[in-house]
């Protein structure tokens, strides 16, 4: 009988962005693929490519324990129904509802992807240290059954996991690119760009890059003149996160004119093309698909010595580390790449190396077939 292989993600263009080349290699050795999901405006284009897609009412925000309940059940339906030989949970509530409807259920290969462990990670104070504490309880019953393995991508998440509950444990960095869509061009010295690529989150350093380029702008900048620097955002709001910017945010931003404010882009490898440098002045991650994409277009990049952004570098090679919520240690560290072009451009060129080496999205999801098929 034909292999069943079943993703279960928060929202439909996230699995498009970071896992949809599973569903292909999937595909292509033979088995049946599923998916289940949230939706946007992408369920056509999934069933196009011939996955099975199971529409799930998965809200990304805070909805209530009516909602939450509701949610968990068609977790619970979905996977009964399917009964996958392997079931692929992916972002935190897959993670948790499926891991836990799964404890119900015979399930041949449970695999979890824990890529960042979330906001609630970094928030401080005494009500983020009680939600934490039930989350990561709910983490140890969910991640604690029989097959279970989980997927990493830094070593701090990996320390974390191993903290909580005792399964096998993989480490992955990151979900990988198509080198061939993002190919090194040496960079335009004429002029200096900054970018900046994201879901506009307080938590991914957005006021901290604004407030970097004002100063360089405003020419506080203790070396050199820098008003012709340019910086560039790209990236939407995201409403359903509590840690988003908002409408104003994004209209004082504009106003403000230090830096140039684009919407998502389609094409993030021209975007760092055309770019000098690449800024992620993140609070924490998994390890961050931008760097990587950054990297295989040989750009230098300046990132947060935290979990995730630390690990999509090499530090001093590829990029360089600033402070975590620093606007002053972010401005030192893009001020040395813009007055250093050999120093860019050589971090630029390591970078791509780095990523044929480290992220070539062909050795990830070989990586990521070798624990479906019990290799890892």
């Amino acid at each position: 009988m034909t292999k069943k292989i079943l993703f279960v993600v928060n929202v439909d263009w996230f699995f498009i962005s970071h896992r949809l080349p599973l569903a292909l290699e999937a595909l292509k050795k033979g088995y049946e693929v599923y998916i289940a999901c949230g939706i946007t405006d992408k369920k056509e284009y999934l069933e196009n490519i011939g996955l099975v897609v199971h529409p799930l009412n998965l809200s990304r925000s805070a909805i209530g324990l009516k909602g939450e309940i509701k949610a968990f059940s068609e977790i619970y339906t979905i996977l009964k129904e399917i009964n996958p030989d392997i079931v692929h949970f992916v972002t935190i509530k897959p993670v948790l509802y499926g891991g836990i409807a799964s404890r119900f259920l015979n399930i041949g290969k449970k695999v979890f992807s824990i890529s960042g462990l979330g906001f609630i990670f970094i928030k401080q104070g005494l009500k983020a240290s009680i939600v934490r504490m039930l989350i990561k309880t709910m983490y140890r019953f969910a991640l604690g059954g029989k097959n279970s393995h989980v997927i990493v991508q830094n070593p701090d998440d990996k320390v974390v996991v191993n903290s909580i509950v005792k399964v096998p444990i993989t480490l992955i960095r990151g979900s990988g690119v198509d080198l061939s869509q993002y190919q090194y061009v040496p960079e335009n010295n004429d002029n200096m760009k900054v970018s900046m690529a994201c879901r506009l989150l307080k938590d991914k350093g957005v006021f901290e890059y604004v407030e970097a380029a004002r100063i360089i702008k405003n020419l506080e900048f203790k070396i050199e003149n820098y008003s012709n620097v340019e910086f560039e955002l790209y990236g939407d709001i995201d409403m359903h996160n509590p840690a988003s910017l908002t409408s104003e945010d994004l209209e004082k931003i504009k106003k403000d004119g230090f830096v140039k404010l684009y919407g998502l882009s389609n094409n993030i490898a021209k975007v760092f093309r055309d770019s000098n440098i690449v800024v992620l002045p993140s609070y924490r991650e998994g390890l961050p698909k931008v760097l990587i994409e950054a990297a295989a277009c040989g750009r230098a990049v300046v990132t947060t010595d935290v979990p995730g952004c630390r690990d999509a570098i090499e530090p001093n090679v590829t990029g360089l580390l600033c402070k975590i919520k620093d606007a002053n240690s972010l401005i030192g560290q893009i001020e040395k790449l813009i007055v250093d072009k050999n120093l860019r451009n050589n971090m630029g060129k390591a970078g791509r190396k780095l990523a044929e080496k480290e992220f070539d999205i062909d050795e990830v999801v070989k990586k990521h077939f070798a624990v479906y098929e019990g290799n890892l």
